[in-house]
């Protein structure tokens, strides 16, 4: 699952729920919302929370082995 990395992502850059709440400007709740899958999420915040991390959005929301095409096709989005 998408969300599963994202939360990977943020514990092997060490960083907490509030730490990326607090850079990516909403509040620890609302993070944790996205991260596990109860609150989507735009594609700018999608983008700060990809800056965070040093990476890009597609890197970490877009499914593995899925194209955009695809992805948009698919409406998995």
């Amino acid at each position: 699952m998408v969300r599963e990395s994202l939360k990977k992502i943020r514990e092997n850059h060490g960083k907490t729920h509030q730490e990326v709440a607090d850079v990516i400007g909403v509040s620890k709740p609302y993070y944790w919302q996205i991260e596990n899958g109860k609150r989507g999420l735009s594609y700018e915040l999608a983008v700060k929370i990809a800056v965070v991390f040093g990476m890009k959005p597609d890197d970490i929301f877009l499914p593995d082995g899925l194209t955009k095409t695809e992805l948009v096709t698919s409406n998995a989005i």
